[in-house]
């Protein structure tokens, strides 16, 4: 378990790793070498644009500081010279930002286990007034603790919209409770919770979500996005993950309006998370590599597919041969298969969403699963990572199972395709 300490982010990870940098951050410590500044390779034209805006801001004007105007001048100009430089080190301290990047062994696993299950789901965030909670996650609650006691489950991947509709805003928000810990309640759900931020999440203070980490032993959101690593029990093989901060990366929408995410409110934090994001991706030598977010890459759902995210995203995803992309957003399970890449809509956990207006708006014959009735009563999907292969199964909150994929290991020197299989 993380021990915390420092501002919002600060933390001493059972990793041996100190770090710290909060959003629009104050500080870093860095224990990793700064040798990856020198192979950072990104579009800095907006990262231009806002150094050029500051420096400006910054300029005095000679005439308002009388005899002192010529040296004020001078300095004045030194800042605006450096100023880039300051704002390009900035840029790059997630890069050389203190993430765990060993790979570790679960926290709990059996003696004879071989794989790494964990369970997916989006979207369960409840309602903000009594009982805080809908029927569709009271019923997905009652069979993902039943799944993962049969099926077993080392942790869950909670992919965004963890508080409907504003989110929190303190650590001691009573909706902790009411739409968390006494929802979840099955014994075999007190396991571990990585937990990433939605849009309705950036409604409220996410530093709040990121600072309950304190107080929940299972609730573990370490920053706005960050990296898990783990060796596949007794095998030679390894999973990694990475967490973003899609709204962060491609701004806030309205859900209500069917508005599409409006573009970040910084291009410096989202060019940071992209650099961060990038050079983690072209490193990474996991067997198995995921990628979650909270909005999707494709769907063909109320939503639709994220035109930041084809953009910004998509192309990492297919050069560094990522596994799956797991997401939620849209009210409902989907799956996809698109140039290697299996894309995973999670989003049935507290809402039930039918809706496939954007049914041709993704690759002909990329999608192989779609429910969102209401007859489901929820969902989520379980997957299990083994030493050759990711199954990952749909499962409806009535119990049975709707869909299973299979995708293989990563082969970083050929491309390989996955089978997949209604029940």
């Amino acid at each position: 378990m993380p021990q915390w300490h420092g501002r919002s982010l600060g933390l001493i990870t059972d990793w041996g790793c100190g770090c710290g940098w909060g959003q629009g951050g104050a500080w870093a410590g860095l224990a990793l070498g700064v040798g990856y500044l020198g192979s950072i390779r990104t579009d800095r034209q907006e990262l231009i644009k806002e150094e050029w805006r500051l420096s400006r801001q910054m300029s005095v004007d000679p005439a308002a500081v009388g005899h002192s105007g010529q040296l004020t001048t001078i300095a004045s100009l030194l800042i605006t010279m450096a100023l880039p430089l300051f704002t390009l080190l900035l840029t790059a301290l997630p890069v050389v930002h203190c993430f765990p990047t060993a790979f570790q062994d679960l926290e709990r696993s059996g003696k004879n286990q071989t794989s790494i299950r964990f369970l997916a789901l989006g979207d369960w965030g409840g309602v903000p007034y009594p009982p805080y909670i809908t029927p569709v996650e009271k019923a997905t609650a009652w069979e993902m603790g039943k799944v993962a006691e049969q099926m077993g489950a080392d942790f869950v991947l909670a992919l965004g919209d963890n508080f409907y509709y504003s989110g929190v805003n303190s650590a001691d928000s009573p909706r902790f409770q009411d739409t968390f810990e006494r929802v979840y309640t099955a014994d075999s759900l007190n396991i571990p919770w990585y937990i990433l931020a939605g849009n309705h999440d950036h409604a409220g203070n996410v530093k709040a979500q990121i600072d309950y980490s304190r107080k929940s032993d299972r609730w573990r959101f370490p920053h706005y996005y960050y990296e898990l690593n783990f060796r596949i029990p007794n095998t030679k093989r390894t999973l990694s993950i990475m967490m973003l901060d899609t709204v962060m990366l491609c701004g806030n929408s309205n859900d209500f309006d069917d508005e599409k995410p409006r573009g970040p409110l910084s291009s410096i934090e989202a060019n940071r998370q992209l650099i961060w994001l990038q050079q983690r991706m072209a490193q990474s030598k996991a067997d198995f590599l995921l990628v979650a977010g909270h909005y999707p890459v494709w769907s063909v759902s109320e939503h639709g597919p994220t035109e930041c995210l084809l953009k910004r995203l998509r192309p990492l995803l297919v050069k560094h041969k990522a596994t799956a992309y797991f997401c939620g957003h849209d009210h409902n399970l989907q799956y996809l298969k698109e140039s290697g890449v299996g894309y995973v809509v999670s989003g049935a956990g507290n809402f039930l969403d039918p809706d496939t207006r954007h049914w041709h708006h993704v690759p002909k014959d990329t999608l192989k699963f779609f429910t969102g009735q209401a007859s489901t009563l929820g969902g989520f999907v379980h997957g299990e990572v083994t030493k050759d292969k990711m199954t990952l199964t749909f499962i409806q909150a009535k119990g049975t199972s709707l869909y299973r994929t299979v995708l293989p290991r990563r082969d970083l020197n050929d491309d390989q395709n996955g089978s997949d299989d209604k029940d």
